[in-house]
């Protein structure tokens, strides 16, 4: 990869993150060493310890980013108050196409938040599972409201949005843009198989 000297800190930091997402999620957050992602970025190892202290550091600022960024792209692609959309069914909808999407755009950034939780410490760990919390707070409300609405027939709340969390998440591990199913229509079919989950008329 090209050096990075004179570059801005901005890109700098941009490269950093990138390279350690690819490296994290090919060797594992135990195998990376700040040489081999301070190789693939083209500084000198001592330059990324101005960004990222340490390896730790690095991980949780990874994390934390994606959840932040997840959710924010929820708070955009949440259907507007008062729309049709807006009842359950639609928001449902909605919640379940954005994360497929938001996820299969950030493969690398999803193994990583999803496999390396125990590489952090207690109080980061806390952090982020309270940013996940929010997040799947969000579907928990819809799949509540549902409830309450008679649109959908759900026994557990909190498992039920336990199961689709899962399921959408999982697509990461087949999808692959070359076999028969495009990104249109694997979001369609996940559609499907959530409200068939929640017991919602289709």
């Amino acid at each position: 990869m090209a050096r990075t000297t004179g570059s801005d800190g901005e890109k700098t930091e941009a490269a950093i993150r990138d390279a350690a997402l690819d490296l994290i999620a090919r060797l594992g957050f135990e195998a990376m060493s700040m040489r081999q992602l301070a190789s693939q970025v083209g500084v000198q190892p001592a330059a990324l310890y101005r960004y990222f202290p340490t390896k730790e550091v690095l991980l949780y600022a990874l994390m934390r980013e994606h959840m932040e960024n997840l959710i924010g792209s929820w708070g955009e692609a949440r259907p507007a108050e008062g729309s049709i959309e807006e009842k359950p069914a639609g928001r449902l909808a909605a919640f379940v196409e954005n994360h497929i999407r938001f996820h299969l755009a950030r493969r690398n950034s999803t193994h990583v938040s999803n496999l390396e939780l125990r590489s952090l410490s207690e109080e980061r760990l806390k952090r982020i599972l309270d940013l996940r919390s929010e997040y799947e707070g969000e579907l928990r409300g819809i799949l509540t409201d549902g409830r309450r609405d008679g649109v959908f027939r759900i026994d557990d709340v909190s498992l039920t949005a336990m199961a689709i969390i899962q399921m959408i998440t999982g697509v990461i591990v087949w999808f692959r843009p070359e076999l028969r199913l495009s990104e249109d229509e694997v979001a369609a079919n996940y559609h499907t198989m959530t409200m068939r989950l929640v017991g919602a008329a289709m």
